[in-house]
């Protein structure tokens, strides 16, 4: 589907990306919120360490994803924040293998244009986590560990490690490894061919449930064939970039950070995709931040009861996971590209589905969105839309600045006003 408005991906000489960076339980919203949304307005607090790209900047109040609320089905909010934060949809209640969600933004964007880059999207994170099991008052670790999601019943699992991630977008240069790639493609090929036959004699005797799992898993198997073709060609042609990735995860969490928002900015910078999820931690999360002096656990901080020793140390954590992220901004700002840089040519979203993690509420989310789009957003802005209204209007409009346009998702109830250059 074209996009409505006319937008075309193409139109600055350079492609339009989507990103969407994950903060887990919520954030000390005064300190967040500019409190002017006049022309003068300054960066908040918590925002000051993007004041070298406030001007690539809309910070957005306002917006609600209304299918994180219990709707009936009581406790629960990180792993619905999680899991309605990128689909909109109000996850099933489950901490079995029946668990459902929705497409996610990315995924739709993914579908529609993925197929322009090597790798249609790419999934990253700092902290792993399991599929199975409860994490969240009855709910499944897989809606608290995941943002984006194939289809309602699948998520796409994050890579943590740099190398694996570097791996995936670059390929593996090690000299034995590539002394090794033919063969091990051959035989990788073969084996996918000898399940496939299995499988479709196999399909003949299962149910429904089991048919349509397996209908989804060799679909998955039919893209990553075409994925180690593209693979294949692409890499005879690209000039691997420079960087110095660790074999192991990084113990430090500073370096982790940087190496993940370097592999991200890369794989824009080198356009082996458009699309990109980052959990900089999973909902829920409880690490503690020592390096800026907060030794208790996150998620327990979390629930701060406004004690003001509690939410000093939010704040802490708030501004500390900001200053990363601007980093990486200020990288994409700094970056040429055709007529401006990667972030001219950008549109990265970050923000959570809680904004108060001691009310566990859903609306007057964080969000701020970084990047003009390709000169289709207005930027160097705070903007205060009515209470809830729904995020997944902005997703709506941004998915028609990438030519990825759908009618609907979620609950949006039309393109987010007020976006326009």
């Amino acid at each position: 589907m074209l996009p409505t408005n006319g937008w075309s991906a193409q139109s600055t000489g350079a492609p339009n990306r989507l990103a969407f960076v994950f903060v887990p339980n919520g954030v000390i919203v005064p300190s967040w919120t500019p409190t002017s949304d006049s022309a003068d307005w300054q960066l908040s607090p918590t925002l000051e360490p993007l004041a070298a790209v406030k001007d690539q900047l809309c910070v957005m109040t306002g917006l609600a994803q209304d299918n994180g609320h219990a709707k009936g089905d009581g406790p629960g909010d990180h792993a619905r924040s999680a899991a309605v934060f990128l689909t909109g949809a109000h996850p099933v209640k489950t901490d079995g293998a029946n668990i459902k969600a929705g497409i996610s933004v990315d995924q739709i964007a993914a579908e529609r244009i993925g197929s322009q880059t090597r790798l249609p999207s790419i999934e990253i994170g700092t902290e792993g986590g399991r599929n199975a099991g409860q994490c969240d008052s009855g709910y499944s670790c897989a809606y608290s560990n995941n943002i984006s999601w194939k289809t309602p019943s699948t998520p796409m699992s994050k890579e943590v490690n740099p190398k694996l991630v570097f791996e995936r977008l670059f390929g593996d240069n090690d000299p034995e490894s590539i002394k090794n790639r033919a063969k091990r493609d051959f035989y990788r090929k073969s084996i996918l061919d000898a399940v496939s036959d299995d499988a479709a004699k196999l399909s003949t005797q299962l149910g429904q449930t089991d048919r349509r799992k397996m209908d989804e898993y060799f679909t998955s198997v039919r893209e990553i064939e075409l994925r180690m073709e593209r693979f294949k060609e692409e890499m005879a042609k690209q000039k691997v970039p420079e960087i110095d990735v660790p074999k192991r995860i990084p113990k430090a969490l500073d370096e982790h950070f940087r190496l993940m928002f370097d592999l991200l900015a890369l794989a824009f910078e080198t356009d082996t995709t458009r699309v990109a999820t980052f959990m900089m931690a999973n909902e829920g999360s409880n690490r503690s931040y020592s390096m800026v002096g907060v030794n208790d656990g996150h998620h327990h901080l979390s629930h701060h009861q406004n004690k003001e020793d509690w939410i000093a140390s939010l704040q802490k954590i708030d501004k500390y996971l900001i200053t990363h992220f601007a980093r990486f901004l200020e990288r994409l700002k700094n970056t040429p590209e055709g007529d401006g840089n990667l972030l001219d040519h950008s549109m990265i979203v970050y923000g959570s589905a809680i904004s108060d993690g001691n009310r566990h509420n859903h609306n007057d989310l964080p969000v701020l969105l970084a990047g003009r789009g390709c000169g289709t957003i207005a930027t160097n802005r705070h903007v205060v839309y009515p209470k809830n209204t729904p995020l997944n209007n902005l997703f709506l409009s941004m998915l028609d600045r990438v030519g990825a346009g759908v009618e609907q998702f979620g609950d949006s109830t039309g393109r987010l006003d007020r976006l326009d250059a």
